[in-house]
């Protein structure tokens, strides 16, 4: 029988699971992935040999892109097999291992990185020695016991010079997209970095109590996001990085003009009506080069204070005009919003200018002018509140910010002055 004919034969098989007695349910489970690691590992030599022999369908780059295109495998993870096949090939005593359902993929990715990258000072001789004791190790199901193994391997080689803390070459850092919109950021730094990093992050991932005095809510975790978000902030709004293109480093973020128009008033939402389709086709979303969509409401905040480089598009979306860039607030501007607001104008808080953006009370995308009158102070934080939690400002009278509340914290919404006009309120 055929590999077709066995395939063919599996996906016919059907399983009245309910019929099953507990053990019968227990060893079929087991069988069922057994063969699914062999099939795994079937996998893996089948791309294997299609690099190796250059078998790629012609109009792709690679074994990835054309899996990603005929099979249900995204980019991402069909990227993160063929890589995986290939390091397989380079060690056919793993492979072995793998294929005879020894260790775990998982394993056999870490026994193959170690012995690609040993220790500096493991001499080569001392390379089938490692490989089987860690080989060994694998074979444990516990990972705790694979990752001891290459402890010890590493303190048995280890050489002071240069230190292990101190060595440039292990560096490593990854950023990668993940399939719900985010961003996986994992790395390994020497030392200097590590110190350069934290001391970057620790006077701004300190607990930020409120005003009357209750405990900071955000966990450890969140704080240091938080800090490292107001990093790269700082670091963009400095433009003290390198050109890229003749322009210094700024996000770009796509979206139809007509989008960012302030379209709450317009009526019931399609939703309500039960028009969800209706809704779904009239919904659109600014969309960046790196990370994809963003919401409305957030391209609306990032265009409150930055860099416009209008572009004219036809219905089809292709660019047919280039606009010219336009300072949406200027430098004198900002020094007036700073000696009017001295910081973050929201009540209770304070926070310095530099930690600010300037926000249009009404959007510039809804006619709103980029003057004095028409723009406040806010910190990160209560930008994206403004934007995202019923929280509105509007101008006074008296030609300051005034903060309306939502309903569900005060059902009269009276309006609060700005932080220097009046008593702290808690955020």
């Amino acid at each position: 029988m055929g590999l077709g004919e066995v395939l063919e034969e599996i996906r016919s098989v059907s399983c009245e699971s309910w019929q099953l007695t507990d053990d019968a349910l227990a060893s079929s489970l087991i069988e069922v992935c057994s063969a699914i690691h062999g099939f795994e590992a079937l996998r893996y030599r089948l791309i294997s040999d299609m690099n190796e022999r250059g078998a790629v369908p012609s109009g792709y780059t690679g074994v990835a892109a054309w899996l990603a295109c005929n099979t249900s495998l995204n980019t991402r993870e069909a990227v993160r097999i063929e890589r995986r096949a290939d390091a397989l090939r380079s060690s056919p005593e793993v492979r072995a291992a793998f294929e005879a359902d020894d260790i775990c993929a998982d394993h056999a990715a870490m026994v193959i990185n170690f012995m690609e990258r040993p220790p500096a000072a493991m001499p080569a001789e001392a390379a089938p020695a490692a490989l089987k004791f860690l080989l060994d190790a694998a074979r444990d199901r516990d990972t705790r016991v694979l990752r001891g193994a290459v402890v010890k391997l590493k303190q048995v080689f280890e050489t002071d010079d240069p230190p292990p803390a101190e060595d440039l070459d292990r560096n490593e850092f990854f950023a990668s997209p993940t399939s719900n919109g985010r961003v996986l950021l994992k790395g390994d730094v020497d030392a200097e970095t590590g110190e350069m990093l934290l001391s970057a992050l620790s006077p701004l991932s300190k607990p930020r109590p409120t005003s009357d005095a209750e405990p900071d809510r955000r966990t450890p975790a969140q704080r240091r996001a938080d800090a490292f978000t107001e990093v790269l902030r700082r670091y963009h709004d400095a433009a003290c990085g390198p050109d890229e293109g003749n322009e210094r480093p700024h996000l770009h973020v796509h979206i139809n003009a007509n989008d960012l128009v302030d379209k709450s008033g317009s009526g019931k939402p399609a939703a309500d009506r039960g028009a969800y389709q209706e809704m779904f086709a009239a919904t659109d979303v600014g969309w960046t080069p790196w990370m994809g969509p963003l919401s409305v409401d957030t391209v609306r905040r990032l265009a409150c204070d930055c860099t416009l480089s209008p572009i004219l598009l036809d219905e089809n979306g292709t660019p047919i005009d280039l606009g010219r860039t336009t300072k949406v607030i200027s430098r004198k501007l900002r020094r007036a919003l700073v000696a009017r607001d001295h910081g973050c104008a929201f009540p209770g808080c304070g926070r310095p200018p530099s930690w600010c953006d300037g926000h249009h009370v009404k959007h510039w995308a809804d006619g709103g002018p980029t003057d004095l009158d028409n723009l406040v102070l806010l910190c990160r934080f209560h930008h994206r509140m403004i934007h995202h939690s019923g929280w509105q400002v509007v101008m006074g009278e008296d030609r300051h910010p005034w903060f309306i509340p939502p309903v569900q914290r005060d059902r009269f919404r009276e309006p609060i002055p700005a932080n220097n006009r009046g008593a702290p309120v808690p955020a």
